[in-house]
């Protein structure tokens, strides 16, 4: 399906809006100069009335497409209900959402946050405190060893491990107490590994570095060496989890299981922020009344929400259409491959980082040929652009996208 208005410079109401929008935002963004007013499925309409694919899906918070009519009747339910208690107080949702969620992970407890930045923090401090009351690491000694490349947020902390020098110039002194090694180099997490640590926090899919697929083997590698070493595996599967590449998490593709899931976006459905800390009672287990909290995290509407979600989830069928779709995107690009057009392509399901050729410009101004055709993508580091579309997208939408970015890279 085309957009039934063809695409083209910003009207003048587009324009207006990005100047107010301009002047009174902080600058921590560059949009691409689109304002959106309506969307449904994979599609998006702005204040123009011209229509855009998305084949973004806000980094994977909308697996399940803007405006799911599941999700919006859980929404709409909750609304008339109660939608925030705090933790002072159990409500009527809170129980199935964690034993929902923990069952979806196989494991038992959750401390739900909201956004996914607060989820890896939460992990940290996890993973520290069960280094010292369980592992017996000495006090202010624990150490966790993480990625080049990754993302995992841009709090303080979380940028004290960043090797993004945009996400960490100016916002020091950072945070000690992490180790950096190459990703998808297991002997060089076996070297970085000590007595001392506590946790390996990645990402089983880097997505903002690209959708770096690691080595075939690295993450089962990765799980063997911390149950050698008595350490915590942590997997961020905040972006990569959750039907994105064909499995519920990324890491069944190994057949690992972490210690620990780091989960979030499509958690909330792209209707509310939602995020969790999913373990054992032996690692979750360490936390006493006082020592973590969040006064929204975990609030009825949240928990609405994601158990709407799960049962989503439970079905089989995103993470199918995922697997399905994934297989066509990919078969698609090689032919750009081969033709020289793309310079490589990484990705799983329905997941793809597409390096571009140098000769058709940067990723961001491919990605901004590619929205005056009525695609919206992202770029990222310079010759990279994106592709993760809701998982609701139909094969012939997807396939018109692709059409156009055929015909954006075709001299």
């Amino acid at each position: 399906m085309s957009p039934l208005s063809s695409s083209g410079s910003p009207g003048s109401r587009t324009q207006e809006l990005i100047a107010a929008a301009e002047a009174h935002s902080a600058h921590t963004y560059h949009p691409l100069p689109v304002v959106v007013a309506d969307a449904d499925g994979a599609w998006m309409t702005d204040v123009e009335g011209r229509r855009y694919l998305d084949l973004l899906a806000g980094y994977s918070a909308l697996n399940f497409g803007h405006g799911n009519r599941r999700l919006i009747e859980a929404a709409k339910a909750q609304l008339g209900r109660v939608t925030l208690t705090s933790r002072a107080f159990y409500h009527d949702r809170f129980a199935a959402f964690c034993g929902e969620l923990a069952a979806l992970c196989g494991m038992e407890l959750v401390l739900p946050m909201n956004t996914g930045a607060e989820a890896v923090e939460t992990a940290v401090k996890t993973a520290r405190k069960w280094g010292y009351r369980v592992k017996g690491v000495p006090w202010e000694m624990a150490k966790i060893v993480v990625a080049a490349d990754n993302f995992h947020g841009r709090t303080t902390t979380v940028i004290s491990f960043s090797t993004d020098r945009a996400a960490r110039a100016d916002f020091g002194p950072y945070t000690p107490g992490f180790e950096i090694v190459p990703y998808g180099d297991l002997a060089a997490m076996r070297s970085a590994v000590t007595e001392n640590t506590v946790a390996v926090l990645l990402e089983p899919i880097q997505g903002e570095a690209g959708v770096v697929v690691p080595p075939q083997g690295y993450l089962a590698g990765v799980r063997e060496l911390t149950r050698e070493r008595e350490v915590l595996f942590v997997a961020d599967e905040i972006q990569s989890g959750l039907g994105r590449t064909g499995r519920t998490f990324a890491c069944e593709h190994e057949g690992v299981v972490p210690d620990m899931y780091v989960l979030g976006k499509a958690l909330g459905g792209g209707i509310v922020p939602v995020s969790a800390v999913v373990s054992s009672a032996e690692v979750l287990g360490v936390f006493r009344p006082g020592e973590h909290g969040s006064t929204f995290g975990g609030n009825p509407l949240a928990c609405a929400v994601a158990l709407e979600v799960i049962a989503m989830l439970r079905s089989g069928e995103f993470q199918e259409r995922a697997a399905g779709l994934g297989a066509f995107l990919h078969g698609e690009l090689a032919g750009l491959t081969a033709s020289g057009a793309i310079t490589a392509v990484r990705g799983r399901g329905l997941w793809a980082g597409l390096d571009i050729a140098p000769r058709h410009g940067t990723g961001r101004e491919v990605a901004e040929r590619l929205m005056e055709r009525g695609v919206l993508v992202k770029d990222t580091h310079g010759h990279t652009i994106r592709i993760a579309p809701p998982l609701v997208i139909s094969q012939d939408d997807l396939g018109w996208g692709l059409d156009q970015l055929r015909a954006e890279l075709t001299p």
